[in-house]
């Protein structure tokens, strides 16, 4: 096994007792990155010497005796929408293509005093609005398993890094299912926490009650290694959580006996490719194996989901990105003759057609005479949605349900077909609108292309979430799929 391709735990194990060294773990994943990534793009930039002047760090560490962090010289790399101090971040648009924030993101600080090693920006849909990471400003993102497919999105180049073993771990951010739905598309692990359970702060906000950070990893022991560090409340942000946080790695080995798990049946609808369905199957009635009490449940507002969520999410996209305006922040016109040309210009030269589209449907849904048929209605409604989760954790411990309706899709496919590219997220948006912790896990293939199964727990219930995803995973092999790339 090359050293690229291994999992946190089991580079930690290396490292420690001294059969590799940091500097070469990263040596041997930014040699993968320059092999590879020309093919699939999944990198914005790289930062190979300031990876390596880190690992040397970690080295020096280890040869004085000391012992290790789980994640301490471990390279991986971060969605472009998260502050790295001295690094340019641009949320893969034009407006910040030459950004270099002064901060780091409250996680970016987290992981370095863990000792992570950072060894890029990863690609993404412009300001994170996407589901297949073809609205990046720069580049195309490739799926690895074909190069002619989509990763997902928005944090595609995340996904596809981690699945091209270009890095151990990564970061994404996950709004309506940004890091759950490239992770499935990618063949790997990603988690969405609860709302509020990992700090904000440094975040380019795209919609700020549905934002949040999540880790995709090879396996789920590395996303839980992961939250343990990025988790925590924050004063720096208003919405961080104040629960303790507990070793998510203690719980993963319990076992699922009489564990009850829910199957929602408005998440086997119309849309859903049968490949994709009979997966699911196949990963219930592994679950029934394990020892878990599958029952059908009922989520019935779970239809309107997709309309809430495409009010609620443009209105706050145009309130969090009219600061960039050419004066207070962003790219500046070069083309104006007078004030209102200098803001019109600027706007609709640095952002792409997907950002212009929700801006224009947020300021829609929030103008004078429409604010209470669309956006008031919607918060009313997504109030519903999060009773419905209510009341249907007093019966069951966790959901399962699909992550996409379909594998990855081509290229350009959905491209001119806006409603259907946002159909792609019609099973993740809700756990999003009601700020509940869900996972995504591989579960099989459908067209030779990764599927995958979410896991969704109550609020402040990753502990469920992990330890439910953790011993699927241990009865399967799908998570040791790689893409021959």
């Amino acid at each position: 096994m090359n050293f690229n391709e291994l999992t946190i735990k089991e580079a930690h194990d290396k490292l420690q007792s001294g059969d590799i060294f940091a500097t070469e773990l990263s040596q041997v994943c930014l040699r993968r990155i320059s092999e590879v990534d020309p093919q699939i793009n999944a990198f914005l930039r790289v930062t190979g010497e300031q990876a390596l002047a880190a690992a040397e760090k970690v080295d020096e560490k280890i040869r004085r005796g000391k012992k290790i962090g789980p994640l301490e010289g471990i390279p991986m790399a971060l969605k472009d929408n998260l502050s790295a101090k001295g690094v340019i971040t641009s949320s893969a648009s034009r407006t910040l293509q030459n950004y270099v924030p002064p901060y780091d993101a409250t996680v970016v600080q987290k992981l370095k005093k863990a000792g992570a090693i950072m060894l890029g920006k990863t690609n993404m849909d412009e300001f994170a609005m996407g589901s297949s990471t073809e609205n990046s400003a720069f580049q195309i993102t490739h799926n690895p398993w074909n190069l002619g497919c989509v990763p997902g999105g928005s944090s595609g180049g995340s996904a596809a890094a981690v699945a091209s073993d270009e890095c151990i771990y990564a970061l994404g951010s996950d709004t309506g299912g940004s890091v759950r739905q490239p992770a499935a598309l990618c063949g790997v692990v990603g988690l969405k926490p609860t709302y509020g359970r990992v700090s904000r702060y440094g975040l380019h906000a795209m919609a700020s009650s549905l934002d949040q950070i999540g880790p995709l990893a090879k396996t789920v022991e590395d996303c839980a290694y992961v939250l343990n560090i990025i988790s925590g409340h924050d004063s720096r942000d208003s919405t961080s959580g104040t629960n303790a946080v507990p070793d998510y790695t203690e719980t993963l080995a319990r076992s699922l006996h009489n564990l009850k798990i829910g199957v929602p049946q408005e998440y086997a609808g119309e849309g859903m490719e049968e490949g994709v369905a009979e997966q699911i199957k196949n990963a219930v009635e592994q679950l029934k194996e394990l020892g878990a009490k599958v029952r059908k449940v009922s989520l019935p507002h779970t239809k309107y989901a997709l309309a809430v969520y495409y009010i609620l999410m443009p209105a706050e996209v145009s309130a969090n990105l009219a600061r960039f305006d050419g004066i207070r922040y962003g790219y500046a016109t070069e083309a104006a003759k007078n004030l209102e040309e200098y803001y019109l210009n600027s706007r609709a030269e640095s952002f792409g057609p997907e950002v212009r589209r929700r801006i224009m449907l947020g300021a829609y849904v929030l103008s004078a005479g429409y604010y209470d048929a669309y956006y008031k209605k919607a918060q009313q409604v997504r109030t519903l949605v999060i009773n419905d989760f209510k009341q249907v954790f007093r019966k069951v411990d966790v959901l399962i349900t699909p992550v996409s309706p379909t594998p990855a899709f081509k290229i350009g496919e959905k491209a001119s077909d806006p409603l259907s590219m946002y159909l792609s997220d019609v099973f993740t948006v809700p756990v999003n609108i009601a700020g509940v912790p869900a996972i995504s896990i591989p579960c099989g293939f459908s067209r030779n292309l990764p599927v995958g199964l979410q896991i969704i727990g109550p609020w402040c219930g990753e502990e469920q979430v992990l330890q439910v995803a953790y011993q699927y995973e241990q009865a399967t092999d799908w998570h040791k799929k790689r893409p021959n790339i």
